[in-house]
């Protein structure tokens, strides 16, 4: 029996074909940043990708043409920095401030974004 399109849960895979070779290194160089802190989790969801530890501490939320989205959901906003372009509290939810970071280059993870991808992976959420 062939699975129904619509119970098909995606793959990497899927979220990755058809993307530009820029966005798929993005995409794994970003990964591989984030297992240098420990171990985690890759989860494919219907609309986007959770990065894993104990709970999301991250989603992969956009695989732009170049660029790859990725939203660290944090329990109070960090307004000084110079990695987010936005943070924005969750709608209904007084404790989750989503804190929105665009990579286009490799270079991108830096001193200050691995700062946050640290405080989330701890467990600051």
């Amino acid at each position: 029996m062939t699975p129904n399109k619509k119970d098909h849960q995606p793959t990497i895979e899927d979220f990755l074909a058809g993307k530009s070779e820029t966005t798929q290194a993005l995409f794994h160089h970003f990964v591989a940043s984030y297992r240098t802190l420990g171990e985690l989790e890759v989860h494919p969801a219907k609309t986007m990708i959770g990065i894993v530890h104990g709970k999301r501490i991250a989603w992969v939320t956009q695989l732009g043409k170049n660029f790859v989205h990725i939203v660290f959901p944090f329990k109070k906003p960090y307004p000084e920095n110079l990695c987010f372009q936005k943070i924005a509290r969750v709608p209904g939810d007084a404790h989750q401030f989503n804190h929105h970071f665009r990579m286009y280059y490799k270079e991108d993870i830096n001193g200050e974004v691995m700062k946050f991808m640290k405080l989330a992976y701890n467990g600051e959420q």
